[in-house]
């Protein structure tokens, strides 16, 4: 008996009638989980509420349907109101439910013949320089290839596969269960849809055997540790003559003694004197690109401070252009002075004034600045 069609489908689901596409869709996707028939193996009831769930659906779920049934209900669907539980309505659900049922191989889309190979990961450690610039580079991959006796299908030389009698070369049997059909692979072929009658004696009716091999592959600039590149193509191929996957190379970079990189940007610290520091100083920076990058430091400069290069930095991945350059001052204190030295610094300390604490505004309390703003 066919669920009814008097029934509102916005109470079937459990949504409002303002309901949005994905909320419609998350409730029918838990009340047809909830009821499906092989979670509730002889229950006719739940059969029923799963039949009701999904022609509810079948209308809320299409806005052109939605529409005609919001302003004129039931009668705006015309036949299709009365028409019953049609299964042929689940070839449009795989999106929600997935391959949780097997539905993706139920309604048009079963796996037939050979099968996809396995895709390969391959970890990659570079250089701080290979990465942020870029470089090109050779890596040895052992994987299986496909057999060159019998050029992946498995059969002996001079044999060819037939066709498997079980599956007719679906590599899937249909049989019914309630009221739809259900799919599973062929036991006979083992999905494959062919049967070897003589294995070849290099694969032994794999299809692939042992190798290695050699990929030259280009490294973009601006990688960091995590990232991955995909080589179509260039994984396992599939048994008997079956497409290969892919492989993904993920890179770890190895870390810098004297930059260090956040995004974009690259950072490093630079020491300099203290007469450098107190009058000034054109110095010389070091970048990744191995060249020398002139940087003015004014008079004054304190401790701590921080300049920019501007496109000195990491290139920046997928796009032109790079990030900057940031140059902390690390100002040394002399720790041996000879006599001279000595006399000229106490020289200098005599006419200096001595600073003194709570001068520098810097240097005020927290509690001072708390009060400050609360007043």
């Amino acid at each position: 008996m066919p669920p009814t069609t008097k029934s509102d489908y916005y109470e079937v689901l459990g949504v409002p009638r303002n309901a949005g596409e994905q909320e419609i869709k998350s409730a029918y996707r838990k009340l047809a989980l909830k009821y499906h028939p092989d979670r509730n193996p002889g229950d006719k009831a739940a059969e029923e509420r799963f039949k009701e769930a999904a022609q509810a659906y079948s209308v809320l779920g299409d806005p052109e349907k939605r529409q005609r049934y919001d302003a004129y209900g039931h009668a705006g669907l015309g036949s299709a109101a009365g028409a019953g539980f049609d299964p042929t309505i689940f070839a449009d659900f795989s999106d929600i439910l997935g391959d949780f049922f097997g539905f993706g191989d139920i309604f048009g889309r079963r796996r037939s013949g050979p099968r996809r190979g396995a895709d390969l990961r391959y970890d990659l450690e570079l250089g701080f320089e290979e990465a942020a610039l870029g470089t090109e580079t050779s890596i040895r991959i052992p994987r299986l290839k496909q057999c060159p006796t019998c050029g992946g299908d498995g059969a002996a030389p001079g044999t060819k596969p037939s066709t498997c009698p079980s599956c007719g070369g679906n590599g899937q049997v249909t049989y019914q269960q309630g009221f739809f059909s259900v799919a599973r692979t062929c036991g006979r072929c083992r999905g494959a849809g062919r049967i070897v009658s003589r294995h070849c004696p290099e694969c032994r009716g794999e299809g692939r055997v042992r190798d290695e091999r050699k990929l030259q592959i280009k490294i973009p600039a601006g990688v960091d540790s995590g990232s991955q590149l995909r080589i179509s193509g260039e994984g396992e191929p599939g048994a008997t003559g079956g497409p290969p996957g892919d492989l993904y190379v993920v890179l770890r970079v190895r870390e810098h003694p004297f930059f260090r990189r956040d995004g974009t940007g690259l950072f490093c610290e630079i020491p300099m004197s203290l007469t450098q520091a107190a009058l000034g100083a054109t110095i010389q920076v070091p970048t990744l690109d191995g060249q020398k990058a002139e940087l003015e430091i004014p008079e004054g400069t304190q401790p701590g401070a921080t300049f920019r290069l501007r496109g000195r930095g990491i290139a920046n991945l997928g796009s032109r252009g790079r990030g900057d350059l940031h140059v902390t001052v690390r100002v040394v204190v002399p720790t041996h002075l000879n006599s001279e030295q000595r006399r000229l610094l106490q020289r200098l300390a005599e006419t200096l004034p001595v600073p003194q604490i709570g001068n520098d505004p810097r240097e005020r309390s927290i509690l001072d600045k708390m009060k400050d703003m609360l007043g």
